[in-house]
């Protein structure tokens, strides 16, 4: 044999020997996707019983698992699933659609602080809610109530409010992108100050309105998981089912802009059709949620930095994981504001903010170092 066809067939020997090495790394690359997978859904479902079983009352493990599976007392069953399991439904329900957006956004803007938060969404929901509140129960005063000094507006008209604000917010955005040709960080600069301007807007409404109307846009803005019955539930779930599977659908499109926009044009990604696309379906599951359950900060922000640490960006996995560690944070902060003080439930939104901001100055300090 030749030395050339010596060299050759060494070659083919370290090619095939090769190419076991690759499917073996790949095995255990998918391998521990789905271990952390497995980990976080287990979190997830187990922070959820316990917040079945804590409560005014608390329930032995065994007395609500009866329940769950209807073979619980009356008294036990009326507890779990008309007091307890929609606030529970809620935060999983609404987790899940606040990370997806959230993810959503920061793979299309390829900005780490997008959410729905920094890009007016939020303030957008809260001048809606606040139109609501103040100008519509003005003109039609039998539509609201007064209980121990809060105005209760008819909780349909300011969820439909709401959610007309937050999609305002995000079509001035979309049209500014448009018209302009901006960059994606222009576009999360613009969201900061749209957030400034409903802000400014939503102040100037309460200036003009009386004591109990203004506590009652507070109380709005607090956010709660509690006001939400099994119709709201619904809505939020059919939501955040579609925008779901929309996601898994876009996981390839974010995968190639990971590598910029220009290798995803090469890979034939229409990168501003699957932005625009993919803005407006991260919205509609974003303010679904803020409209029911009023402000919730930071969920959408940090939840996909947390997961991103342990699976990476790979968005096949990115997507489900971010999904279940927004339920189990939404549910951790659930947990926390109805523990601290007895008898008294905390604004969620409170909690979220004071247990995301750390985490994510954690995570960020952490980045900055590496």
């Amino acid at each position: 044999m030749e030395p050339q066809d010596l060299k050759t067939a060494h070659a083919s020997n370290r090619a095939s020997d090769a190419v076991p090495d690759v499917r073996q790394a790949y095995r255990a690359y998918v391998h521990r996707k789905w271990l952390a997978l497995v980990i976080v859904a287990v979190l997830t479902f187990g922070f959820a019983f316990i917040s079945v079983m804590h409560g005014s009352s608390d329930l032995p493990a065994i007395d609500v698992l009866a329940a769950l599976f209807g073979l619980g007392d009356e008294h036990t069953s009326m507890v779990v699933w008309s007091l307890r399991m929609p606030h529970v439904l809620t935060a999983i329900i609404g987790g899940i659609a606040l990370a997806l957006a959230g993810c959503s956004f920061q793979s299309v803007l390829d900005n780490p602080l997008a959410s729905a938060s920094t890009l007016g969404i939020s303030q957008g929901a809260a001048f809606g809610a606040s139109v609501a509140i103040i100008v519509l129960a003005s003109f039609d005063p039998m539509a609201s109530s007064v209980h121990d000094g809060i105005v209760f507006t008819n909780p349909t008209t300011t969820a439909v409010c709401a959610f007309l604000g937050a999609l305002i917010a995000m079509l001035v955005i979309l049209a500014l992108s448009r018209f302009r040709d901006m960059t994606p960080q222009s576009i999360v600069l613009a969201g900061v100050a749209l957030s400034a301007m409903f802000s400014g807007v939503t102040a100037l409404i309460q200036y003009f309105a009386n004591d109990t109307q203004v506590a009652a846009v507070v109380f709005w803005t607090f956010g709660s998981l509690r006001r939400t019955g099994y119709s709201q539930i619904g809505i939020m779930a059919l939501v955040t089912v579609a925008a779901a599977v929309f996601f898994h659908f876009n996981r390839w499109n974010y995968n190639a802009m990971e590598s910029g926009e220009g290798s995803a044009h090469g890979l034939g990604v229409s990168v501003k059709n699957v932005r625009l696309s993919n803005m407006l379906v991260a919205t509609l599951a974003a303010s679904t949620v803020i409209a029911f359950c009023g402000t919730i900060n930071f969920i959408g922000l940090i939840a996909p930095h947390i997961m991103r640490r342990f699976i990476g960006s790979d968005y096949r996995y990115l997507l489900p994981a971010s999904a279940l560690a927004g339920a189990t944070i939404l549910l951790i902060s659930d947990l926390i504001a109805s523990s601290v003080m007895t008898g008294v439930i905390l604004p969620i939104g409170a909690i979220t903010s004071l247990v995301g901001a750390p985490v994510f100055l954690y995570l960020l300090m952490k980045g900055m170092r590496r």
